[in-house]
């Protein structure tokens, strides 16, 4: 890049972020939370309370458990919707920043476009306002490559330390890093493969190759690092082992039980278990959960027609620029020189690919946040996809303005440039509008399963928990009574009874029947209600019921036929066929009125 291209580039990118972070921000509390941020969001306000943590594979890394119980002690914040979500909001929002990471791989346009397409599309516009490690573990692993990308270009040893911090974070947020880690190796390899391939087809020899070319790469590196080859390969192996000791420390400070960690840091005789379980242990119950495990038992084609379907009504743009971006990089002669494609398109639109067809694998269930991973690199390709047309574009208007005249010649001198905005325009109205409209009225988009997983209660219900907010504020004893339930032909089905509550305040799972309850315990512990529930055989909900009594739709009218004085408030507590019935005592609700704890 120019130095004038480069500050014009630079300011564009700042110009994104800021959107995109605005985009995320703004309203970040408006939805309610879906079921998976309520089980998540309940063991970290656990955790807050209790300073009691130890890794469990089945609510994914540590990363949120311990950032959230930072932010939530923020006076200012606290636990509520907004703070619980704000660090993915802020990670997805900072994302289009590591475009300017990759510049002496990109175009300047190509840079502006790979900010945008991070901005604005959809999948990641929803999703880094959503509190789930998907965002995250593929911000972080996207940074860490940029990084250690940039590293290689400037021949920076430094580099590869926040590289390998990043890498450690996005291990921390999710373990399909895992996997991240092998579409890198996967790619690199495929790019070695091809390399080989285009010099064997020009009549080079491939052992002369290695010997040779590459050798003589690799020396001219180690010796522009250190002086010499000698004292580069010294330097590069001491760098490499900083940052291995980086990506270690990052993951065993998050993985590390607490609060053994803390009396580790006291007594440092204790240090070396605790290290050993962030490492050695959590490995063992994270391959026993999702490795050894049953999770990934399902039929594969099912799995893939959603992924698909979530791409296609999500990212249909970043779909289509990226296999133009791919094609016109490899063969576009008048753009690459005949060279082919450029070493990180191929790299990116390989591991996007390989994204598409092994996490329908990878994954245990039908779920749209899956496709945020195949999303984040093919960006790069679409990038590079937008930027051709816009190219081909501004020589069009060239062309045709040296003929035009006036009139309809002047107006087809703007036909490419037009179409080209106006899909782009789409684009981002499609990602920033669409996606947060969908985000405050979920449940009743009729197309929202296509980005939305099915566990998303309708955002009504939040009025009516802010009524029971206000009652348990005025309420001695049993605040709130869930009505255990079989579901209507499923006698094996418990939904909403837990037999002892007390069991939930340890950092356990709560069992099948506690997490039909979900996204409500989130809501409930932060509001201090008391809870109980009735066993499923129960006939009656004993003669002084509390003032707040949440049932399943089917049971609504055997229980409205037992309560007097209470207002019932109907609300969809999943996307499709699953209702629940809350019913609030009528004078329960005035005396919060009159305290004013009630609107």
């Amino acid at each position: 890049m120019r130095s004038d291209g480069r500050r014009r580039t630079l300011r564009a990118v700042l110009a994104i972020t800021a959107f995109a972070l605005a985009v995320r921000l703004v309203t970040l509390g408006t939805r309610i939370f879906h079921w998976d941020e309520g089980r998540v969001g309940y063991w970290i306000l656990r955790y807050h309370e209790t300073g009691e943590f130890a890794y469990r594979p089945i609510v994914h890394g540590p990363f949120l458990f311990v950032v959230n119980d930072w932010v939530f002690s923020v006076p200012v914040l606290g636990a509520t919707d907004f703070s619980a979500r704000l660090i993915v909001a802020l990670v997805g929002g900072l994302l289009p920043l590591s475009a300017w990471l990759l510049r002496d791989h990109l175009r300047e346009t190509e840079v502006a476009a790979l900010a945008v397409v991070f901005a604005i599309n959809p999948l990641l516009v929803y999703y880094s306002r959503f509190m789930r490690n998907d965002v995250l573990v593929g911000a972080f692993a996207f940074v860490a490559l940029a990084l250690f990308v940039r590293a290689l270009d400037r021949g920076d040893a430094r580099l590869l330390y926040p590289a390998a911090a990043s890498l450690g974070l996005a291990f921390t947020t999710k373990e399909n890093a895992v996997v991240y880690l092998l579409c890198f190796l996967g790619a690199g390899a495929l790019l070695v493969d091809h390399r080989l391939f285009r010099t064997a087809r020009s009549g080079g020899s491939i052992p002369h190759l290695v010997r040779t070319e590459w050798r003589t790469a690799l020396a001219y590196r180690l010796a522009a690092w250190g002086g010499s080859v000698r004292r580069g390969v010294g330097l590069a192996l001491a760098h490499t082992a900083g940052a291995l000791l980086a990506f270690i420390a990052v993951v065993v400070f998050f993985y590390a039980p607490r609060p053994e960690l803390w009396h580790a840091l006291a007594t440092p005789g204790r240090l070396p278990g605790v290290v050993e379980a962030a490492t050695v242990g959590s490995w063992e119950a994270f391959y026993d959960l999702w490795v050894g495990g049953t999770h990934q038992s399902h039929d594969y084609l099912p799995f893939l027609y959603d992924y698909l379907e979530t791409l296609l009504y999500g990212a249909p743009f970043v779909l289509l620029f990226a296999a133009i971006g791919f094609v016109a990089d490899g063969y576009d002669v008048a753009d690459t020189g005949g060279t082919g494609s450029r070493t990180l398109v191929a790299a990116a639109t390989y591991w996007g690919v390989v994204s598409v067809v092994g996490y329908p694998i990878a994954t245990d269930i039908r779920a749209p946040w899956a496709a945020v991973h195949a999303v984040i690199p093919l960006a790069v390709p679409a990038a590079v996809g937008v930027a051709t047309l816009g190219r081909r574009a501004r020589r069009a208007v060239a062309r045709t303005r040296d003929d035009a005249g006036a009139g309809s010649d002047r107006l087809a001198a703007w036909t490419a440039p037009t179409v080209l905005a106006a899909l782009l325009l789409c684009g981002a109205a499609v990602g920033a509008v669409g996606a947060n409209a969908t985000y405050a009225n979920s449940a009743d988009d009729d197309e929202a399963g296509e980005i939305i997983q099915w566990a998303q209660p309708e955002n009504e219900l939040k009025e009516t928990l802010a009524l029971v907010h206000g009652v348990a504020r005025v309420t001695d004893g049993t605040d709130v009574l869930f009505v255990g339930t079989h579901p209507p032909g499923n006698p094996s089905n418990v939904r909403f009874y837990v037999q002892n509550e007390s069991s939930l305040r340890q950092p356990r799972p709560g069992g099948p029947a506690w997490h039909t309850r979900l996204p409500l315990p989130w809501y409930l512990e932060r509001y201090g209600a008391t809870v109980n529930s009735t066993s499923p055989d129960a006939e009656t909900l004993g003669p002084d019921p509390p003032p707040v009594v949440v049932a399943a739709s089917w049971d609504a009218d055997r229980v409205g036929r037992q309560l007097t004085g209470y207002t019932s408030h109907r609300h969809d507590f999943r996307l499709w066929n699953d209702e629940i019935v809350v019913f609030v005592e009528d004078d329960a609700l005035d005396r919060a009125r009159d305290r004013g704890y009630v609107e």
